[in-house]
């Protein structure tokens, strides 16, 4: 057998170990409970040898952790605007140099008010407050602080990937085309992500952190367009009959979008959400890399390794307090 045909064979034994790990039933939200989870194990592997002992032995505690910012949205009424933003709000020129100010405070001074821009979202100042203070817990060399930022930054950087994020349209709820969203970040990395070539080189250094978070989603909101139209093809090819189907999750009889009409979607769409996904863990893996840089580069092997048993205990709070449900609706890409 060849070299190259063993690399092969072993990067999709790979993906398909992380899939069958990591494929449990949850609700769909951004990259969904899989996908998130996904994206931040895959993280690990793009970092540099310095900062991938430390990662590895961690590597649980950030794919646990990957979807907390979506469980915190139950309890902390100004998260939901943390995850997504409505490019077409202001226009395409938002997202350049020239357009809105990368200054959170400048921004809320633009647009009139703070509760203006929390309705249409602000992923890319979240992204940017993140990795500043991940930088600080790395001067710190606090532990705790460290894994509990990497792992919701990982989080912020892949919701700033999807293309869904940077719409008012983001369930297809104007175009009649509900249910879109869980369709392309959802449902089809469930099905296919054994398939995908997620792995990538090493991370690189970002020279310009925040810039990279807006490119990032300016390059999500670039195929907008196209991620209605395959959904509106692939509609008029088959049958509603064909389009649903129903599965067992855990207790529950679910409808969810059938295989047939998902892996055609998936064939229109040319490899789009495998390439957002190869792309946001590398992404996410850069943020964490560059946050270590900027920080000194400090060595993390003389850190403890692992999360305090306190930091352990705040997350299963954090965990059961987010499984209520709140008595108000909060604002945000809710459906």
């Amino acid at each position: 057998m060849s070299k190259l045909l063993r690399f092969k064979l072993g990067k999709r034994c790979l993906l398909l170990a992380l899939a069958c790990w990591l494929a449990r039933p949850a609700p769909a939200r951004a990259w969904g409970f899989f996908g998130h989870r996904l994206l931040n194990r895959l993280a690990v592997y793009t970092l540099p040898p310095e900062m991938l002992p430390f990662f590895k032995a961690n590597i649980d505690y950030l794919t646990n952790n990957a979807t907390r910012p979506d469980s915190r949205r139950t309890v902390v009424p100004t998260e939901a605007p943390r995850h997504f933003m409505d490019v077409d709000v202001y226009g395409d020129s938002a997202l350049t140099r020239h357009g809105l100010p990368r200054a959170y405070a400048d921004a809320v001074a633009l647009v009139g008010g703070e509760d203006s821009l929390l309705h249409h979202g602000m992923v890319p100042w979240q992204v940017a407050s993140m990795k500043s203070q991940l930088t600080a817990a790395f001067q710190a060399g606090d532990t705790d602080r460290i894994l509990y930022l990497a792992a919701d930054l990982g989080h912020y950087v892949a919701d700033v990937c999807v293309p869904l994020h940077t719409t008012r349209n983001y369930n297809g709820q104007l175009t009649n085309q509900r249910g879109i969203h869980a369709l392309w970040e959802s449902r089809l990395p469930e099905l296919q992500a054994a398939d995908y070539d997620l792995l990538t080189g090493q991370a690189p250094y970002l020279e310009q952190p925040t810039e990279a978070a807006w490119a990032a989603v300016a390059r999500a909101h670039a195929a907008v367009d196209s991620v209605f139209q395959m959904e509106r093809l692939v509609s008029g090819e088959l049958s509603e009959d064909r389009k649903f189907s129903y599965e067992q999750r855990g207790n529950q009889t679910i409808r969810v979008y059938s295989r047939e009409f998902s892996l055609a979607y998936h064939r229109r769409l040319g490899g789009q959400v495998e390439r957002q996904l190869r792309y946001a863990a590398r992404l996410i893996g850069a943020f964490w890399y560059t946050a270590w840089v900027d920080a000194g580069q400090p060595d993390l092997t003389g850190l403890d390794q692992q999360p305090s048993a306190a930091a352990q205990l705040q997350a299963a709070y954090e965990t059961k307090a987010a499984s209520v449900v709140p008595s108000v609706a909060l604002p945000g890409h809710d459906e």
